[in-house]
């Protein structure tokens, strides 16, 4: 994809609200680190009271994930992942508008040194990411320590999409990014040693994937690991990010490749795949996106998981070119 560009028409009178929104994430990401995960918890315990459809979702999510906890264990464990989740709000306006060098220092990161092995042997790097609430302030610290490419899906307001890319890109140096869409795109990338940043663990159905146990619960998981791995000749290397609960800042750990990707056996991959995130979950259990519909995609028969929650209206919308 091109770099995105300013257009005149990003100033039509439509977009002042989203650039007076945009404003005050700006200012507010000046305010001292502490302040801010002081104000991101604040925000997620305000979105656990009035966000009624993503706490729903959270709470089934948590009851087929962790059935063997208590019920008071597992709503101060949402009651976590929503002081996580307004932090990630927070974290967001870090990477999009602090100082590279700001950000760099409150990471401590760790085998990174296997990326550029792998890439010096002439591979490309599929970088799996994992979708943590520390996703966004982990991708930009990624992509000022190695040239990154991504996969990116536009947003439906040009002016968030402008900004957003804008935010991401300046962590990329010369990397490029590619549409979710564009599989051709991302395995030329792989096939020229590039890294390309993807995270495999949402519910995109069942039509480019397969059901497969995730915390023991059917779900529809993409197999586009073991295609890129395979068709792309690239290492699958995992990588997550963990905020520390002291407030320090985060710990970023590379590890090493799952050897066993691609094995033949698409099923087989999408098991590892959801085995390795779901060890990487444990660990940080409050951290993870717990609000996402990850069982949306059900097997014939099987119940629905959100039963009863308002599904989004999709706005028929042209975007302005």
């Amino acid at each position: 994809m091109e770099k995105p560009r300013f257009r005149v028409v990003l100033l039509h009178p439509r977009y002042w609200l989203t650039w007076l929104l945009f404003a005050l994430w700006f200012l507010i990401a000046q305010l001292p680190y502490r302040w801010q995960l002081a104000m991101g918890t604040g925000l997620g315990r305000l979105m656990l009271k009035f966000a009624h459809n993503r706490r729903v979702i959270a709470e089934r999510n948590l009851a087929l994930c962790f059935p063997e906890l208590k019920e008071a264990d597992r709503a101060d464990l949402l009651k976590r992942n929503f002081e996580s989740s307004g932090i990630a709000i927070m974290e967001t306006g870090m990477a999009w508008f602090r100082s590279l060098s700001w950000l760099r220092k409150r990471f401590d990161i760790d085998g990174l040194e296997q990326l550029e092995e792998i890439q010096s042997q002439g591979h490309g790097v599929l970088l799996l990411a994992m979708h943590f609430t520390t996703l966004e302030i982990g991708a930009a610290v990624m992509g000022m320590s190695l040239t990154l490419d991504g996969m990116y899906r536009p947003h439906k307001n040009p002016v968030y999409d402008y900004i957003q890319r804008k935010g991401r890109e300046r962590h990329t140096g010369d990397g490029s990014v590619y549409q979710r869409k564009d599989v051709r795109g991302v395995l030329r990338a792989l096939q020229r040693g590039r890294a390309v940043w993807y995270a495999p663990d949402q519910d995109y159905g069942i039509k480019q994937g397969v059901f497969a146990p995730f915390f023991d619960v059917p779900a529809a998981t993409v197999t586009g690991t073991s295609r890129f791995a395979r068709v792309g000749r690239a290492k699958v290397v995992p990588y997550a990010v963990i905020r520390r609960e002291d407030g320090s800042g985060y710990q970023l750990k590379v590890f090493p490749p799952i050897e066993d990707i691609p094995s033949g056996d698409e099923l087989q991959d999408a098991i590892l795949v959801n085995q390795f995130i779901e060890a990487r979950i444990r660990e940080a259990p409050a951290q993870y996106m717990w609000v996402h519909r990850r069982f949306k995609t059900r097997p014939e028969g099987a119940d629905n998981v959100y039963a009863g929650v308002r599904k989004k209206k999709k706005k028929r919308r042209k975007v302005a070119s």
